[in-house]
C-alpha cells in the first residue's frame, strides 16, 4: 500500500511539473535588456488600463505620447496578450501580441535609446490583416527595392511637393544617402521606411511628410491594374467606419455655471458626419460659454474645419486659403450656411496641446486670428502643409504635402512654429483653467 502511495505521489509530482513547465514555455518571457525593460513597462501600464500607471510610463519612457488616445487604444483592444517574442537584441525587441478584446493579432516593435531610462526611440504596432500570417508580414527588401523606393519617392516629391527647391534638396540628401551605402544594412520595411522619412524630414522640417511601408500589397491605381471595390462600395466602408467611431466626437457636456465642452480628436468628412457636429452644437445651443477641447485631435478635413467653424459666426466670415503648388491654384474657405442654431456671441475657449496637429491648428489658428476664442494650453505641432497620399510600389508609399495654408489676415501660417496659446499652460491643467475664465467672463455679461 505505501508504495502504491509512493508511486501516487510521484506520478502527481511529474504530472504537476510537467504542468508548470507547459504554463511557464507558453508565457513568452521577454528579454532582461533596456528594450525589454521598457516593453515590459509598456506592456504592464498599458494592460491595467490605469490613466496615473499610463501618465507616469510615457513620463519616464516615451514622454511625445498621449495619454488619453493610449486609453482610448486600450479600451477598443481590452489590453494585450504577449504571444512570442521575435527578435531581440539590446535596444531593441520585436513581438506579437494578440487583443483580448478581439481576435486581432499584432506584430510590434520597440527601440530605445541607450541611456538610463531606456527612452523609446520608436514603436510601431501593426495589425495582421485577415488572411495573412505572422511570418508573410515580414517582408525584407533588397538593393533594388531601396533603390526603387527611392527614386519613387523622389519623383513624387519632385512633382508634387510644395516646396520645389525644397523638393530638389531632399532628393539630393536621399540619394546621397543611397549612393554612400548609408541604407544597405536595412532589409526591414519599417525600419527603411522610417529612415527615409527622418532623412527627408530633416532637410523639410515638415510633419507631414513620410514614406509608409505596407506589408500588404498596395492596390494600384492605373487602368487595368488590380480590380478595385466598387467607389460606391468604399464610400459606403468609410462612412460606416467613421459612425463606428461617432466621427471622432469624444464627449458633449453641460457644466456648471452653464458651460459647454465639446471634444473631439479629429476633423472628418462633413458629408458624412455633419449631422454628428449639428447634433453637438444643438445640444450647447443655449450655454453661456463654450469650450472646444483639441487637445488629441490631429486634423483631418478643411471641409469640417470650416464647417464646424461655421457654427462660431453670425456673419460670412473669411477663414483660410489653401495655394495648390501643381494647380497653381488658390482656394478659399468662408463660413458657410449650416444647419441648427449657431453659437456666434457666446465666449469660445480653444484647448490645445504638443499634439494638436494640422486640420486642429487651422480651426485654432482661425479663431485666434479673428479674435473669435481664447486659446489655453501648450503651443501647437506646427503643421499647415495638406498631404496626399502616392504609391511607389507593392508596399512602399508616400505622402507629400501639396499645398500650404494661407491665413487672409497674417498672410501666413503657423508651419514648424505651431500656434502659441493666449494662456500658456500645461495640456493637463488647460481645462481647469478655461472652466475658471468661462465662469468669470459668463459673470460679467
Amino acid at each position: 500500500m505505501k508504495l502504491m502511495i509512493k508511486a501516487s505521489l510521484a506520478t502527481l509530482f511529474v504530472a504537476l511539473h510537467c504542468l508548470t513547465f507547459s504554463l511557464a514555455a507558453q508565457t513568452p518571457m521577454i528579454p532582461d535588456t533596456p528594450a525589454g525593460h521598457t516593453m515590459q513597462a509598456w506592456l504592464d501600464a498599458f494592460n491595467s488600463g490605469d490613466r496615473g500607471r499610463l501618465e507616469a510610463y510615457f513620463k519616464k519612457y516615451d514622454p511625445d505620447k498621449s495619454v488619453d488616445s493610449e486609453l482610448n487604444f486600450r479600451n477598443q483592444t481590452g489590453g494585450f496578450e504577449l504571444i512570442r517574442i521575435a527578435q531581440s537584441d539590446r535596444l531593441r525587441v520585436e513581438f506579437q501580441v494578440k487583443e483580448k478584446a478581439g481576435p486581432t493579432n499584432a506584430l510590434g516593435k520597440i527601440e530605445v535609446r541607450d541611456a538610463d531610462p531606456a527612452v523609446v526611440v520608436r514603436f510601431s504596432l501593426r495589425a495582421i490583416p485577415p488572411g495573412m500570417t505572422a511570418a508573410e508580414m515580414n517582408v525584407k527588401i533588397d538593393a533594388a527595392a531601396r533603390a526603387r523606393v527611392v527614386d519613387g519617392a523622389v519623383a513624387q516629391l519632385n512633382e508634387f511637393y510644395v516646396f520645389p527647391e525644397t523638393a530638389k534638396k531632399m532628393a539630393e540628401a536621399v540619394q546621397t544617402q543611397l549612393k554612400s551605402g548609408a541604407y544597405e544594412a536595412i532589409s526591414d520595411g519599417d525600419d527603411f521606411a522610417a529612415k527615409l522619412t527622418e532623412d527627408l524630414r530633416a532637410v523639410s522640417h515638415d510633419k507631414h511628410l513620410g514614406v509608409n511601408f505596407s506589408a500588404q500589397v498596395l492596390p494600384k491605381r492605373e487602368p487595368g491594374a488590380n480590380p478595385t471595390p466598387d467607389p460606391a462600395t468604399l464610400e459606403q466602408r468609410r462612412a460606416q467606419a467613421l459612425k463606428r467611431n461617432n466621427c471622432a466626437f469624444e464627449k458633449v457636456e453641460w457644466l456648471p455655471s452653464n458651460i459647454g465642452y465639446l471634444k473631439f480628436n479629429g476633423f472628418a468628412d462633413p458629408e458624412i458626419c455633419g449631422p454628428t457636429v449639428t447634433t453637438a452644437m444643438s445640444f450647447l445651443a443655449n450655454v453661456d460659454a463654450l469650450i472646444i477641447d483639441l487637445r488629441t485631435n490631429g486634423g483631418g478635413s478643411p471641409e469640417m474645419v470650416t464647417y464646424i467653424c461655421s457654427y462660431l459666426f453670425g456673419e460670412r466670415t473669411h477663414l483660410n486659403d489653401l495655394y495648390n503648388r501643381k494647380e497653381d491654384k488658390t482656394t478659399e474657405f468662408w463660413t458657410r450656411d449650416v444647419p441648427g442654431p449657431r453659437l456666434a456671441k457666446q465666449p469660445v475657449f480653444v484647448l490645445t496641446s504638443k499634439r494638436t496637429f494640422s486640420g486642429a491648428e487651422e480651426f485654432t489658428y482661425n479663431l485666434k486670428n479673428l479674435k473669435r476664442a481664447t486659446i489655453i494650453g501648450e503651443t501647437t505641432g506646427g503643421g499647415a502643409h495638406p498631404v496626399s497620399g502616392h504609391r511607389i510600389d507593392d508596399h512602399f508609399m508616400i505622402g507629400v504635402p501639396f499645398a500650404r495654408a494661407i491665413n487672409p489676415i497674417t498672410k501666413t501660417n503657423w508651419e514648424g512654429t505651431g500656434v502659441e496659446p493666449d494662456v500658456k499652460v500645461a495640456a493637463g491643467e488647460a481645462l481647469e483653467v478655461a472652466k475658471k475664465m468661462a465662469a468669470e467672463q459668463i459673470k460679467k455679461r
